[in-house]
């Protein structure tokens, strides 16, 4: 070779910050001596056995001695023993088949019965299992690794994400690596060292982000990396091609919540464990038989066909192992083998669950000894100051890439052999509780951020009701217009992806404010007045799409009535458990998600003095939407109250036209009707021309049909509790009838009797009769108090109840009817401007356990989810709890901190 000229600045290695010997990449072997003529005859060592060759997660590679007939197990635990490593059940080794296939090492099987030459084979280590929080992870050292598969897979364009998210998870990795800014390293670095495919173009990015990092450990930059990349739809995902019974090319993956179809890298569907009976496979298809209720008794097994029936196992053992790892609490048994004859594979998962390996860590905590891990400025073994010094500095990429061949006196694996010391112990605890505390802020404003982030989760979920969900119903059955199509989704879709872009941005931010510490970065990331100004602002330019939603949700009532089949797939999609909510509901969120901007911004600007950095962002953000909301008040007050009316329509037997124009809704509510046989319970309507009476059905349908039509026109309302004896008692005197009704309290009597007053008066102004749409048939012969009317009736009925499809029972009328009270429309405003979103722990009865879920305030209702579905949509497998809460902004704002809490 000859004389290379100039000054070489000497890089650090992905391991280099652990403390391990500098590898300066000098080859062991003689002159003239090849590494196959060291190794002997076929790559084998000297004497019996094999010699395997391993490359870590940071490249450097190393080689095992193992007997010939060892399994696969041997040669993990060689290789989880010399690295030190506690969680190892999370890793596993895999190597590429005859089909250039990345595959699994399987523990129970012989090396060589699964590998065709294993001494010319690379096996890699690699991350197996990604849990999906990183919290799980209990031990720094595995959080390293973690962020170097990532590392892996951004450069694998594995992990694809956008160039914003891509820039920020290298820059991170830059503070991992080689520790603070400083402009000439970090280009010495990003020259040597490829992180992404496309890193020329952003480098610039990169830097300007890498400059905000400093002060920043890197613990907290590998946490960082692991937060941000979780979010990620490609986190953790491994294709497997295969086609749909139409012959569609797609994707399959596993997970840590079951399995995943993408088309392209879009993720089009999800099916949770708790929803698959059985796994499968014959040849090269693969089957997932699902539990009935999930498609109905005739759809309950979805087929795929694979590339070939060794693509469709090597599946089919991924999918057992996730599930054994992350859903059973204890190691499977090993199947016992038939005698004489056997039938389907006896495989299993062989190592620990996700739970023993959490309790594992935990008992052998305080034995742990803990290693010592530097940044570049203060590592022993080198510094960025001093390459000059030495003349053995080569190329940082010849570093990285040397073979590490075994022999006595030869510096191991960085990776593999992280320096242990029990003198700095009691001082990394220290570091590790303060660490803790500085990751979590304490600040209000953050808490608030935070709220946004949890429910703009929600909102884009009910907006995945009607973009995905829904769409994908009438699609199929092809029963919706093609002119109501376009109306439809064109105006939903812009709002939807623009919400997606927004999500990501706070769900970014949050990561970052969460890790921030340092007085010199507080100003740029522990704020959310700059996100909230800058989407404001571009959200104007949706305010004509808000405005045909009026249009939008009366042509789809129109359609609905007109056309047959789209009513039946309308019912039928709302007791779909997706559809969690009356499905007109849906189309208002986005109108409704402006008030609730609005009520959060005024909360960040009450909270912030005027002189914090971050108030008048918020103050002009606050402007924004305060003029969209002025603009679409009106607008919003008009379809709420036609959503009401047409969502009544369909749960109301008995009465027709419910949304005559002109009409509306003012409260509804439980009250105790007095009849021959007493006291019945009895469900009251409040419109602005008429009151309604129903009870409940008696079939499964859990419908009300109408028992009492009264026109407000000329009645009268009294306070009756002395005459009847009936505590909370009040009399209802109307042109065709009388009644008696008791409320449930004293306050609610307050209510009814006020809202009754106030529709009458509004009544009589109006100059026109409100007895209209009223049906004769609905009236007994005789007209006194006490009506002959009980739950008997309801058998006359029972043919038409049975023609109905079955009744959700979530809405607010079944709110009111098990809670006895009442909810006006201005109780349905306030509430809809106050959904929250949240994590809650459960307490197990008669058990010291906790059980996280995810919980969505809405409707006056807690739906509540298992958090392991919170992930790719948690609108899967909900059970809910019906409840009502004072519509008063304390109360919400009490349930808003426990939540967050």
């Amino acid at each position: 070779m000859g004389e290379m000229e100039g000054s070489y600045r000497a890089i650090q290695t992905p391991g280099t910050r652990l403390g391990a010997q500098f590898n300066a990449g000098i080859s062991t072997l003689e002159p003239g001596q090849s590494l196959s003529n060291a190794l002997g005859p076929g790559g084998r060592s000297p004497g019996r056995g094999l010699q395997l060759r391993v490359q870590g997660l940071d490249d450097s590679q190393e080689f095992y001695d193992l007997e010939s007939r060892a399994d696969g197990q041997t040669l993990l635990s060689d290789v989880f023993r010399r690295s030190n490593l506690m969680e190892s059940d999370y890793f596993g080794l895999e190597f590429q088949n005859m089909q250039m296939s990345w595959v699994w090492l399987e523990p129970t099987k012989l090396v060589v019965k699964q590998v065709k030459r294993p001494m010319n084979t690379l096996f890699r280590l690699s991350v197996k299992f990604f849990p999906p929080d990183p919290g799980q992870l209990q031990e720094e050292y595995t959080r390293y690794l973690f962020s170097l598969q990532m590392k892996r897979d951004l450069l694998e364009g594995k992990l694809s994400c956008t160039e914003n998210t891509a820039s920020l998870l290298a820059s991170h990795l830059l503070q991992s690596e080689i520790g603070d800014y400083d402009d000439l390293a970090d280009r010495d670095f990003l020259k040597l060292n490829k992180l992404l495919p496309n890193q020329e173009r952003i480098q610039e990015r990169i830097m300007e982000l890498h400059y905000r990092h400093l002060g920043q450990t890197p613990a907290d930059s590998d946490f960082q990396v692991l937060e941000i990349a979780r979010k990620l739809e490609m986190y953790g995902v491994r294709f497997h091609p295969a086609a749909d019974r139409e012959g569609t090319k797609i994707n399959l993956a596993v997970a840590h919540i079951g399995l995943q179809v993408f088309q392209g890298n879009t993720k089009i569907n999800t099916f949770n464990w708790s929803k698959i009976r059985k796994l499968s496979f014959k040849r090269k298809r693969f089957l997932i038989k699902l539990y009935p209720e999930v498609h109905g008794p005739h759809q309950d097994t979805l087929e795929f066909q694979m590339v070939s029936r060794d693509q469709c196992k090597i599946f089919w053992k991924n999918c057992v192992e996730h599930h054994s790892f992350f859903r059973l609490l204890d190691q499977p048994q090993p199947k016992s083998k038939a005698i004489l004859f056997s039938r389907g594979s006896s495989f299993r998962y062989s190592g620990r669950t996700q739970k023993q390996l959490v309790e594992y860590v935990k008992d052998s905590g305080a034995r742990r000894t803990p290693y010592q891990r530097w940044s570049s400025m203060d590592s022993p073994q080198l510094s960025p100051f001093n390459s000059k010094s030495s003349p053995l500095c080569l190329s940082p990429s010849f570093q990285m890439s040397t073979l590490s061949l075994p022999g006595a006196g030869q510096a191991p694996s960085p990776l593999q052999s992280p320096i242990l010391s029990e003198v700095g112990t009691n001082r990394l605890e220290e570091e590790e509780e303060e660490g803790r505390r500085k990751r979590y802020p304490t600040d209000k404003a953050y808490f608030i951020a935070k709220e946004i982030l949890t429910t703009e989760r929600t909102y884009l979920k009910d907006l995945e009701v009607i973009t995905v969900w829904f769409r994908s119903a009438v699609i199929k059955e092809n029963a919706m217009p093609e002119g109501l199509m376009t109306l439809l989704f064109s105006n939903i879709d812009p709002i939807y992806e623009f919400h997606r872009g927004f999500l990501k941005e706070v769900d970014q931010r949050l990561a970052l404010w969460s890790g921030r510490s340092n007085a010199h970065v507080k100003g740029d990331y522990q704020r959310i007045g700059d996100v909230m100004l800058r989407n404001m602002c571009a959200l104007k330019e949706f305010t004509n799409y808000l405005q045909k939603h009026d249009e939008v949700l009366t042509e789809l009532e129109k359609a609905t009535k007109r056309l047959k089949k789209l009513e039946t797939v309308y019912k039928e999609f709302e007791l779909q458990k997706v559809c969690y909510l009356p499905l007109n509901t849906f189309l208002l969120k986005p109108i409704q998600r402006l008030m609730h901007y609005k009520l959060i911004l005024e909360r960040l600007c009450k909270h912030y003095s005027p002189d914090h950095p971050d108030h008048n962002n918020c103050r002009e953000a606050l402007k924004e939407v305060a003029e969209m909301t002025n603009q679409l008040q009106s607008s919003l007050i008009r379809l709420e109250n036609f959503q009401k009316l047409s969502e009544l329509q369909r749960d109301l037997i008995g009465i027709e036209n419910l949304t005559a124009p002109g009409r509306e809704f003012i409260r509804e509510g439980c009250l105790y009707k007095l009849t021959k046989k007493g006291l019945q319970q009895r469900m009251f309507f409040l419109f602005s021309d008429q009151l309604l009476y129903t009870s409940k059905g008696v079939t499964a349908t859990n419908q009300f049909k109408v028992h009492g039509q009264l026109p407000l026109h000329g009645m009268i309302v009294e306070e009756s509790e002395n005459e009847w004896s009936v505590p909370h008692c009040f009399t209802i005197y109307s042109a065709q009838r009388t009644i008696v009704v008791a409320a449930s309290s004293k306050v609610e009597m307050g209510k009814w009797i006020e809202d009754l007053n106030m529709a009458i008066e509004m009544t009589k102004k109006s100059q026109e009769k409100s007895d209209l749409f009223l049906d004769p048939g609905l009236w007994s012969s005789d007209e006194v108090s006490l009506d002959q009317e009980s739950e008997d009736d309801m058998s006359s009925s029972r043919n038409s109840l049975d023609k109905q499809t079955h009744h959700r029972a979530n809405s607010t009328m079944h709110v009111c009817w098990h809670r006895n009270t009442s909810v006006s429309m201005s109780d349905h405003s306030l509430a809809v401007e106050n959904q929250l979103s949240g994590y809650l722990l459960r307490k197990f009865k008669n058990s010291n356990g906790w059980q996280k879920l995810w919980v969505v305030f809405t409707n006056f209702c807690l739906f509540f989810y298992k958090t392991h579905q919170v992930l790719d949509g948690f609108l899967h497998n909900q059970f809910t709890c019906l409840l009502y809460c004072k519509c008063s902004l304390d109360a919400y704002k009490r349930l808003n901190f426990r939540l967050l809490c």
